[in-house]
């Protein structure tokens, strides 16, 4: 017996929790948590600590690349596609401090075929802006987690 089919928000937890569960990279070398994953958006946080700081001790800018970037995948794999990054663009308004909490909240822009447009907004733990990145995702095959087809 089938059980109901899975709504759109049961669907994009179910990918959150099951990507989160592989993400190594995010999860422990970053120390991101997953705060929400919505169809077609996502919310993630990590604290900046010493092992993210660069030179100039602010958060290296591939660190803050890596946040927006995570999210834009929770964001852009909510449906249960399999979708991968097509390419992605960044803007760093203001530095990462050490002990800041940085948030990143994507939204899906747009979504035709295959193809997918996301922004990423990263703010400190005082609502400023730290970053912006648009993404471009492309769905390739497969899905995050076997799912039965609906009747």
């Amino acid at each position: 017996m089938m059980g109901a089919p899975l709504t759109p928000d049961e669907r994009a937890r179910r990918v959150g929790e099951a990507m989160f569960a592989d993400d190594h990279a995010s999860r422990e070398t970053m120390g991101m948590t997953l705060v929400s994953c919505s169809p077609g958006r996502a919310v993630m946080r990590m604290e900046v600590r010493e092992l993210h700081l660069n030179g100039h001790r602010i958060c290296h800018g591939g660190f803050i690349f890596t946040l927006a970037d995570s999210t834009f995948a929770f964001a852009c794999n909510s449906y249960n596609r399999a979708a991968v990054a097509a390419g992605g663009s960044i803007e760093f308004l203001r530095p990462g401090e050490l002990g800041d909490v940085l948030t990143c909240e994507g939204a899906e822009q747009v979504l035709s075929g295959r193809h997918g447009i996301y922004d990423m907004r990263v703010t400190n733990q005082r609502g400023e802006t730290v970053a912006l990145l648009r993404g471009k995702s492309a769905q390739i095959q497969g899905t995050v987690f076997h799912e039965e087809p609906s009747p």
